[in-house]
């Protein structure tokens, strides 16, 4: 008896699920039986109502395969499922069994309120809850229009995916991909692969992975590359946000100059689009790219970069434990501007400079780049050049400013402007022979101090060769045995030698990570 209304309830279970799955025709003007192929099917014309659970297809006119539960459709094709789902087409194949509608010509699919979509060729799940295409096709909704080769629209979680030839248009940009992820629902881009997007100021960003928000204008990306007016940025990671044009690039960043060989490195950058200004920082450094020899590099605890349409106010701000780095120069500061538009390095708060064996240090200093090479370097207030030479003396010129010119890349002679003193070691060789043979040797003359208003101080290979002096020079020669150690010095010398940066101190990554993608 048990088995027996086990029995009974499977079938009636069975019997019900069955009828929920058939197709079942509530409307026509006309119906005409007919075989075809040895098949018995209804033909029905005029104003074809067909239903199946929650989903309601209307047509001009079909034929439908009762038994094996099949319906081709013509004419004016139109589907609803619920609220939720409304279909046109020009023709229709619907398999009621597995509950799939074949859609064909003019097909418009429309999650209402949601997004609608428009192809030529559209296979309709209802199971799967999927309206995949697969010869082109289009989305639109009130945010962005998205077309593709392929894709398919996720019913139920309103995600769209698109393959080949992806073009997303929106008034703000255009994207080209060839795969996308939208969710119509929450407007969110999900990047797949290299997508290229355009902005409608010209400036075009390519991005590989993350997402980007069409309605809060803000992206959490990983990989890929942005863009400035003046920069192409590329980093691990950014987060992106539209509305207040705030831009942020993470995790091994370059910035490349568009305009000159100009490369910034850090970890972390910050790009305020409204204001122009592009910050770098954690292990920053510039890299001002000439020739192997001639690049520049400079390293901070913060690289600023500032635009303008003026070329005068465009500038490179370096803050806080400046270093820099050239075959033939070194240097240390709190903070310096390298301004484009006329080659100029100012550094400023106890900037030193050093070239060749000489130590160059004032209140600010600010140096002037011609043809790639150190034209000129202008020290200003409490200037102060000093070297040492081969016997360990301590050569030196002091003054309110002074201007050192340069050749070659080597100092050639510097003039002083109020307040001049200098000491000046004179040295002699002399050649000496002995058991072992023939040998130089280098010996101290004596000492020159001099003091006066006006100066030069002649350079020859880098040092001091002679000094000339003008307006009443008070100058004294003192002999080796009569030097007294207070007088080897002026007034607010400090050899910083310790302090003279090497390239890896400066350079805190390969240079040549730019070019890698």
């Amino acid at each position: 008896m048990m088995r027996f209304a086990f029995l009974l309830l499977l079938m009636t279970t069975t019997g019900a699920a069955l009828a929920q799955r058939q197709v079942k025709l509530k409307k026509a003007d006309n119906l005409y039986g007919a075989v075809k192929d040895g098949e018995r099917f209804d033909r029905v014309i005029g104003n074809v109502i067909f239903v199946q659970q929650k989903t309601t297809i209307y047509c001009d006119s079909a034929h439908f395969f009762k038994k094996r539960n099949f319906v081709e459709a013509f004419g004016k094709i139109h589907i609803t499922e619920g609220d939720s789902v409304d279909v046109v087409a020009r023709s229709l194949t619907y398999d009621g069994d597995k509950r799939i509608a074949y859609l064909r010509r003019n097909v418009v699919f429309k999650k209402l309120g949601v997004a609608t979509l428009y192809t030529d060729f559209l296979d309709y799940d209802r199971p799967r809850n999927q309206a995949r295409y697969f010869n082109g096709g289009r989305l639109v909704d009130s945010t962005n229009v998205l077309t593709s080769k392929k894709g398919y629209y996720d019913i139920r979680t309103n995600m769209a995916s698109f393959k080949r030839e992806v073009v997303g248009k929106n008034p703000d940009y255009t994207m080209e991909s060839d795969t996308l992820q939208y969710n119509s629902s929450t407007k969110v881009i999900y990047f797949r692969d290299h997508t290229v997007v355009t902005n409608k100021d010209g400036s075009t960003a390519i991005y590989k992975s993350g997402f980007y928000n069409t309605n809060l204008k803000a992206s959490d990306l990983t990989t890929g590359q942005m863009e400035t007016t003046e920069y192409k940025i590329k980093g691990n990671e950014y987060q992106i946000d539209e509305i207040r044009k705030l831009y942020r690039a993470r995790g091994r960043v370059v910035m490349t100059s568009k305009e000159e060989n100009l490369l910034i490195f850090g970890d972390d950058s910050f790009y305020d689009k409204q204001k122009g200004i592009s910050k770098v920082y954690g292990n920053a450094f510039v890299a001002k790219i000439d020739d192997n020899l001639d690049t520049l590099f400079i390293s901070a605890d913060t690289l600023v970069s500032i635009e303008n349409k003026d070329p005068k106010k465009k500038r490179l701000l370096a803050y806080h434990r400046v270093k820099i780095y050239r075959h033939d120069m070194q240097g240390v500061a709190d903070s310096l501007a390298y301004i484009a538009k006329d080659s100029t390095l100012h550094m400023y708060r106890n900037p030193v400079l050093w070239n060749m064996g000489n130590q160059m240090t004032a209140d600010s200093v600010y140096m002037l780049l011609t043809n790639k090479k150190i034209d000129r370097l202008y020290m200003i207030a409490n200037a102060f050049v000093a070297s040492q030479d081969s016997l360990k003396n301590y050569n030196q010129i002091k003054g309110r400013k002074m201007v050192a010119y340069f050749a070659n890349s080597q100092i050639r002679y510097v003039t002083v402007d109020g307040n001049g003193e200098s000491i000046y070691h004179a040295l002699q060789e002399k050649e000496i022979e002995t058991d072992k043979g023939k040998f130089l040797i280098t010996y101290t003359t004596g000492m020159n101090k001099m003091i006066c208003s006006n100066m030069r101080i002649n350079f020859k290979d880098g040092k001091v060769n002679n000094v000339s002096a003008y307006v009443k020079p008070d100058a004294t020669f003192t002999p080796p045995h009569e030097i007294k150690e207070a007088d080897r010095t002026l007034k607010g010398f400090n050899w910083k030698g310790d302090l003279r940066p090497l390239r890896k101190d400066v350079v805190k990554r390969p240079v040549n990570e730019s070019q890698s993608e």
